[in-house]
């Protein structure tokens, strides 16, 4: 069987074809420096290929498209490249089984499964038989260590990895692809567009700033229109280490606080944003109006934050990323906290016997009632340190995004209580300025 190898600098999601395809020799030199290009596998007079390679070194990945003759896609791979610059890892994996030739690409009752690996060999795996979002059953993945690396090939000489998926016998026979003269001829320069692939990339902030900033007008998907109002203060927070801890303080793995940020020394401003809105309430029958928090923010400077980045824990490795992932603290009590990282152990034991033990009169414990988000305080004596300990709406992982000022001093620290609400258009129809 002949397979035509053709590559270029994107493949367009949308048109399902090469974005600006390029000769053997370009791509081997965008290879060389790291920098994103695809492969596309066709079998002559078929439409749909057989597979899209997808390569972006400087990225660490490598992703894998499988495509049926339909023209869905079937399968992906997603694959990092660590340590060893020989081997790749298998990092995720997607295989849709469609129940018929007119089942859309993706469709919400296509069943599916996912795999979730780490290079530790952890790993989940999820069947969903009924499709994304009806019932799942989820185990630990049993795939073997040949199963989850495999050695680099060099350029050039990958082998067409879908062989089996696609049922061939004998191994391919590989030949250039021609390039379309107007290719040829046409200009190399600029960004790929939108509707291209380009790596996967982790979570993104989104308009932060604008939480904070009163008639903003945000809408969370539930709430058609919500007005950002006045940010209220909740009090201070002391910090003489130095260092920030951001965590659930009903952690009880005694490895310390999920997040820390370096800040100077110092005594804070906590505050918390907020939202008004209007709602049927049921119960009553009538149309009411109601505040409610989005998010709590550490103010460390007086400077807005020119550029937000996400916290990261020590174990939290970007190359291992999928895309939108997040890294955070983890809490199951639906609870999160600002604490001074130098006397965690003891403000995190203070919580534990004022909140969870209810500990009456204890010394170095108060239990906020004032409207506010925030539910508990706890202050260190000895050293000066305190913790403050706010609601989320549930349990999980919280992302902790980092407020930098245009020279990169740190300017405040954030945590979304309900997830990023969307901008909605300025009333005269302009968008606000994220």
């Amino acid at each position: 069987m002949v397979v035509e190898v053709e590559y270029a600098r994107a493949w367009d999601l949308e048109a399902r074809a090469p974005w600006r395809p390029m000769s053997v020799g370009e791509a081997r030199e965008r290879d060389a420096a790291g920098l994103p290009y695809v492969v596309v596998y066709r079998e002559p007079g078929r439409e749909a290929p057989l597979e899209v390679r997808l390569v972006s070194w400087r990225d660490h990945y490598v992703g894998l498209w499988v495509y049926d003759a339909q023209g869905r896609r079937t399968y992906d791979l997603d694959m990092r490249l660590l340590d060893d610059p020989s081997r790749l890892m298998r990092r995720y994996t997607v295989g849709w089984n469609y129940t018929g030739p007119q089942m859309p690409e993706f469709d919400e009752k296509c069943p599916r499964v996912t795999e979730d690996l780490f290079p530790d060999r952890r790993g989940r795996r999820t069947e969903e038989p009924q499709g994304r979002g009806r019932g799942s059953y989820v185990t630990s993945s049993t795939l073997r260590d040949d199963e989850r690396w495999m050695d680099r090939p060099a350029f050039g000489e990958w082998p067409l990895l879908s062989s089996r998926m696609h049922r061939l016998v004998e191994p391919p026979a590989f030949e250039p692809a021609e390039i379309p003269v107007a290719a040829e001829a046409a200009e190399v320069a600029g960004e790929a567009p939108g509707t291209c692939w380009r790596p996967p990339r982790p979570a993104q902030p989104g308009p932060i700033n604008e939480l904070f900033r009163p008639g903003v007008r945000v809408t969370d998907g539930y709430h058609p229109e919500m007005t950002v109002v006045e940010p209220r203060r909740v009090g201070t927070l002391s910090v003489p280490s130095g260092l920030l801890a951001v965590s659930g303080p009903d952690i009880d793995d005694g490895d310390g606080p999920h997040i820390t940020v370096p800040v100077p020394p110092g005594t804070y401003v906590l505050d918390e944003a907020r939202v008004r809105y209007s709602y049927h309430c049921e119960w009553r029958d009538e149309e009411v109006t109601t505040t409610a928090p989005t998010a709590v923010r550490l103010l460390v400077g007086e400077s807005p934050a020119a550029t937000w980045e996400m916290a990261l824990g020590p174990d939290d490795d970007p190359r291992l990323f999928i895309e939108d992932q997040v890294a955070g603290f983890a809490t199951d009590g639906a609870t999160g906290c600002f604490a001074d990282a130098g006397a965690w152990q003891q403000l995190a034991a203070l919580f534990e016997r004022g909140l969870v033990r209810g500990e009456p009169d204890l010394d170095g414990y108060e239990d906020l009632d004032d409207g506010s988000m925030f539910m508990q305080r706890t202050w260190d004596t000895a050293s000066g340190g305190e913790l403050m300990a706010f609601a989320t709406t549930g349990d999980g992982t919280y992302p902790v995004w980092v407020g930098r000022s245009g020279t990169g001093e740190v300017v405040a620290v954030v945590v979304l209580v309900e997830g990023m609400p969307e901008l909605l258009p300025e009333r005269d129809g302009a968008t606000v300025d994220a």
